[in-house]
């Protein structure tokens, strides 16, 4: 009888370790994607329409949206990405708005997380790439993130860090290339082997999920050629423990700054103390989102009078964290911190 029992014991667990291989290998993707877009059968609808058309000579599958000023998308079966690059043809075609014409909003969106509203992506303004306005100019690519970090928030927050110049062309087909590597993504346009955007500390809550096509309201959207190749991730995952005491570093535009953090949470709730060349024993506020935080405190800028506010933020991964840091009206850069044992 216990012979009987320790073999169906390990006949059981066999078995379930296969179905549990089985299941694994359902849920990734294979190395590579390759979706024509030439008709809907691969797309799912998400507040937009998509009909099969052909644009310039190209067959391609057209995006509309009828609601005015905002987002939909088409989200493309079978994806599961999480690193690797993602390539693509797109055109644009915005009806013309009164006091001037829209630039043209068109791109991609990647890792949604079960909540469709929750997405990092990349998308150009064509118009903006010729325009006269040099501001104008500035806003041609654009990264987002859903919820919560649209071009608004990023714009006035960190201004010309998610978006840049490019040379696109307006109504014309162009090609974007994203590569995407744990939290980093980088945008390259039109076979180019620089990139014309490139994000360090991507904002979205998910670290996989489906890819999508991605367009505006009032402008047709025309895609074609999309190819997604997956690739072994980065060995991060979500979570990181903010709470502890950090040895930073400041890599700006204006000179390196070493400090002292010390930090305690309480959920999403973070505050502590700074210790550095802008002060002793400054007070830190900030907030925590499953390892992505934000910090801010005051102190004085060395050598000069006058208070001077400084913001942080990043993710923390481990014993290590980094992202995006600015002390406002004086320096611009990077952050790094490590973990005091």
């Amino acid at each position: 009888m216990q012979a009987r029992a320790r073999l169906f014991l390990k006949t059981s667990a066999t078995a379930l370790c296969a179905l549990a291989s089985v299941a694994t290998a359902q849920d990734a993707p294979p190395p590579t994607q390759s979706f024509p877009l030439t008709d809907a059968s691969a797309l799912v609808e998400n507040d937009v329409k998509i009909t099969p058309a052909e644009y310039n000579g190209r067959k391609a599958i057209r995006l509309t949206r009828e609601a005015t000023d905002s987002d939909g998308f088409a989200t493309i079966k079978g994806t599961n990405f999480r690193d690797g690059s993602i390539d693509v043809d797109l055109a644009t075609v915005p009806d013309q708005r009164p006091g001037g014409g829209s630039p043209g909003f068109v791109g991609i969106i990647f890792r949604i997380g079960q909540a469709p509203s929750h997405y990092d992506g990349f998308y150009i303004r064509p118009g903006n790439s010729v325009a006269d306005d040099q501001a104008r100019r500035n806003h041609s690519v654009q990264y987002i993130a859903a919820p919560g970090y649209g071009w608004e928030k990023l714009r006035r927050t960190w201004p010309a860090i998610y978006e840049s110049w490019t040379d696109i062309q307006p109504l014309a087909w162009n090609h974007i290339r994203i590569e995407v590597h744990g939290r980093k993504a980088s945008l390259f346009l039109n076979g180019s082997s620089h990139p014309s955007l490139v994000i360090d500390g991507l904002k979205g809550e998910d670290l996989q999920g489906p890819v999508a096509l991605w367009t505006f309201s009032e402008e047709q959207s025309y895609f074609a050629n999309l190819k997604i190749e997956n690739v072994q991730p980065a060995p991060i995952q979500n979570g990181g423990e903010i709470a502890g005491t950090w040895d930073t570093q400041f890599i700006t535009d204006a000179g390196g700054f070493p400090g002292t953090l010390k930090l305690v949470r309480q959920g999403s709730t973070i505050a502590g103390i700074y210790a550095g060349p802008l002060g002793s024993d400054q007070p830190v506020y900030g907030t925590w989102r499953d390892g992505y935080v934000e910090l801010t405190f005051s102190g004085t800028w060395p050598d000069e009078p006058g208070a001077v506010t400084a913001t942080m933020a990043g993710w923390v991964d481990g014993d290590s964290a980094g992202g995006r840091t600015k002390v406002q009206g004086r320096a611009d850069g990077r952050w790094i911190a490590t973990r005091q044992k």
